[in-house]
């Protein structure tokens, strides 16, 4: 009998999180806090933890060579999903079969040992899917090469930052040929051009009859990739089919979303040590505005507070994403050699663009926070941006709508051919 290589059904998972968190500053706090556990063992203390479902009763079958694509906002337990099928983690209720060897990249950190070298590293990763040494050394130049990361290949892949790091997982995750890939949002962390090199090699696998399920919040690569989507939403699914039906109702959902202030917003990732409360938009007289015109200056002003004040080390970003969620740009304060020290409990992030180089259109963003190198922070879809119409060239010409989404200043002139040379 034909058997799917992934068949999913009732699947859920349940965490019991802590409903207090405490801080220990010092070995006193730690000391009190344990004796408070140790007499304290009634109806109160039971109550500071509550359980939380991150999936419920998911149940889907994925065929032979199909490749799917899992998507939604973040919380909606779309990580959790492919740790199960990945066999990091055990579900609470239901089951799922896999059949066939399985390669996964999912978030930084997962796969390698951090003591091996990148080579010894890949030789593991190859025997870990089952494959002969001789296999994997046929495969090995051309996974050294793909990744870029040559140089440091017999370097431990501890001392590797996190772009060499996934280079390195997705480039083994690609050519060591498993029948199932699993993947998830960790594309983002490579530079655009590593990131077209992936996306090729996807399709070479999906040529290849590979199953592959793609989680992204790039909703470009998933319409480009997957005939097939996947639609969670609070651990459920939503929506089960054609990527374009199934990604147009989940775009038309983020709308309610950007009208939901940021302070409001449930479905954040982050420690929360500084947590985003309101966004502003600014015209270039400081003043707020709902929309702003191509070629003008504007402000992003992002409100915060601090779960305690003194934070240092502190990065912020904004990134502008498209009509299908598929990045812009992104304007973060490590390109400008900038960190925030010394942060006080509340306060105000303003970065300043002096000419926005946008078509007339509507733009969603996103903002992100980390202190002392943990994510604090991460709003997706935090609201949007209506451009109008403007004279960027100052020329009294407006562009065509149809030339893409940059206007980008620039000058034309002329001058005579250079004779040839006798």
């Amino acid at each position: 009998m034909h058997v799917n290589p992934i068949v999913v059904e009732d699947l859920s998972k349940q965490y019991i999180v802590s409903a207090v968190k405490r801080r220990h500053d010092t070995l006193q706090d730690h000391v009190a806090d344990s004796l408070r556990s140790l007499v304290s063992r009634d109806r109160r203390a039971r109550q500071r933890t509550q359980a939380f479902w991150a999936l419920k009763r998911v149940s889907f079958e994925v065929g032979h060579g199909e490749v799917v694509g899992l998507i939604g906002s973040n919380g909606a337990g779309k990580s959790t999903l492919l740790k199960i099928l990945s066999r990091i983690t055990e579900p609470t209720e239901g089951c799922a079969a896999i059949e066939g060897r399985v390669a996964s990249l999912l978030e930084v950190g997962t796969g390698f040992q951090a003591e091996l070298s990148g080579r010894e590293n890949v030789y593991l990763s190859g025997a870990i899917l089952g494959m002969r040494r001789s296999e994997i050394s046929r495969k090995f130049d051309e996974i050294v090469d793909f990744s870029g990361v040559e140089p440091f290949i017999d370097t431990p892949v501890k001392r590797y930052s996190s772009g060499m790091y996934v280079r390195l997982a997705f480039a083994v995750a690609a050519h060591l040929e498993p029948e199932i890939m699993f993947v998830d949002e960790v594309l983002a962390v490579g530079d655009a051009a590593f990131q077209q090199k992936c996306l090729g090699k996807m399709k070479d696998s999906v040529g290849q009859g590979r199953t592959v399920v793609f989680v992204s919040h790039n909703m470009a690569a998933v319409l480009n990739l997957c005939p097939r989507s996947i639609w969670l939403r609070g651990g459920e699914i939503v929506a089960d089919g054609p990527t374009e039906d199934v990604v147009s109702r989940y775009l038309q959902s983020l709308e309610a979303h950007k009208d939901t202030c940021v302070a409001d917003r449930t479905d954040r990732k982050g420690n929360q040590a500084l947590k985003f409360v309101d966004i502003e938009l600014r015209n270039s007289d400081g003043m707020p505005v709902q929309r702003i015109q191509c070629g003008h200056g504007m402000t992003i002003a992002l409100r915060f507070e601090c779960a305690r004040g003194g934070l240092n080390n502190v990065y912020v970003g904004f990134g502008v994403h498209g009509k299908f969620d598929e990045n812009l740009f992104d304007l973060n304060t490590d390109l400008g050699g900038v960190r925030f020290n010394a942060l006080p409990r509340q306060g105000m992030f303003l970065c300043t663009v002096p000419r926005v180089p946008l078509m007339p259109g509507r733009y969603s963003f996103n903002v992100y926070c980390e202190a002392g190198a943990e994510l604090a922070d991460w709003v997706l879809n935090a609201g949007c941006i209506e451009v109008e119409p403007g004279d960027f060239f100052g020329s009294g010409k407006l562009p065509h709508t149809d030339q893409g989404p940059f206007l980008v200043s620039h000058s034309w002139s002329m001058a005579a051919a250079p004779t040839a040379s006798a």
